[in-house]
C-alpha cells in the first residue's frame, strides 16, 4: 500500500495549521460561504466539463493512489525469458498453453498473435495501438483533476470578488454599514486561501500520482511488447534478459541480471 498521498496531505495540513495559522486562530479560517463557493463551484465546474460516465471513474482513481507497486518488472522478465526458452525448444506453438494461463489480457493477446504467426510489424502495430488507446483513456481521466486544479483557484478568486463587492457595498458608514466590512473582507480572503489549498494540496498531487501510475503501466507494457517480439524473432533467452533490463535503472539492472548474487551479498552484509 502506498500511503504517500495521505502522508503528503497530512504533513501539509499540519504545517499550515500548526506552523502557519496556529491552533488558537484556526476558527478565523472557518467560513461556510467560502467553502460553498470554492468547493461547490469547483465541483460544479467539473460536472459541467465532463460526462457522467467519466466522473463515475473517480472512486477507481482513489484506489490507484493507494494500491502501491502493482507491476513487477522482474517477474515479467522472468516469465518472458521462460517463454523464450520454451519457444526455442518446442516452437512458438508451445506457448499457446502458457498464454491461456495468463491473467493479463494484453500479454495473452500478444502471445497469441505470435503463436498465430502474425507478421512482427503487425504484432507491434496492434500492441502499440492498444497502448496508445490506453494512454488516451488515462490522460482523459487525469484531465479531470487538471481541470479541478485550475478551477479551484479561479473560484477562490470569484469568492474574493464577491467578498470585495459586499465590503464596498457596506462601506456607507452613515448608515451603520461598517460592521459588515470585517466579515465581507474575511470571505474575500479566505476563499482564495481555500482555492489554493484545494488545488495544490489535493487535485494537483492526485493528477501527478496518476501520471506516475500511468508511466509505470506504460513501462511494463513496453517491456512486454519488446519481449514478445524478441521471442518471435527467436532471440537467445540470456540476451533477451539483458535486452529487457535496459528499460530499468542501473540499480535495478544488477538485481534482475543476477538475483542470486544480490541475495548473497545482502546475506553477507547481515552477517
Amino acid at each position: 500500500m502506498d500511503i504517500t498521498s495521505i502522508l503528503g496531505v497530512v504533513i501539509g495540513a499540519v504545517l499550515i495549521v500548526f506552523v502557519g495559522i496556529g491552533p488558537a486562530k484556526l476558527g478565523n479560517f472557518w467560513d461556510l460561504p467560502s467553502i460553498a463557493i470554492v468547493i461547490g463551484g469547483t465541483l460544479a465546474a467539473g460536472i459541467a466539463c465532463y460526462p457522467f460516465n467519466m466522473l463515475l471513474t473517480l472512486p477507481k482513481h482513489t484506489k490507484m493512489l493507494f494500491q502501491g507497486k502493482k507491476y513487477n518488472i522482474g517477474e515479467l522478465i522472468d516469465i518472458l525469458v521462460e517463454m523464450a526458452q520454451l519457444a526455442r525448444q518446442n516452437g512458438l506453438l508451445a506457448l499457446e498453453e502458457k498464454a491461456n494461463e495468463l491473467d493479463d489480457m494484453f500479454f495473452k493477446q500478444g502471445i497469441m498473435l505470435i503463436v498465430d504467426a502474425t507478421e512482427p510489424e503487425e504484432v507491434r502495430t496492434l500492441l502499440e495501438s492498444d497502448v496508445e488507446a490506453m494512454l488516451s483513456r488515462h490522460e482523459d481521466c487525469i484531465g479531470i483533476y487538471d481541470t479541478l486544479d485550475a478551477k479551484a483557484p479561479a473560484f477562490g478568486m470569484i469568492g474574493t470578488l464577491v467578498g470585495l463587492v459586499n465590503m464596498l457595498k457596506g462601506m456607507n458608514l452613515d448608515e451603520g454599514g461598517a460592521g459588515d466590512i470585517g466579515p465581507a473582507m474575511g470571505t474575500a480572503l479566505i476563499t482564495t486561501f481555500y482555492g489554493c489549498i484545494l488545488a495544490h494540496l489535493i487535485f494537483s498531487p492526485i493528477a501527478k500520482k496518476l501520471r506516475v501510475r500511468n508511466d509505470e503501466e506504460l513501462l511494463y507494457k513496453q517491456i512486454m511488447i519488446e519481449g514478445i517480439l524478441a521471442i518471435q524473432a527467436g532471440d537467445n533467452p540470456k540476451f533477451l534478459r539483458e535486452k529487457l533490463v535496459t528499460f530499468v535503472s542501473q540499480k535495478e539492472r544488477q538485481k534482475l541480471l543476477d538475483p542470486d548474487a544480490v541475495a548473497a551479498k545482502g546475506k553477507k552484509a547481515e552477517e
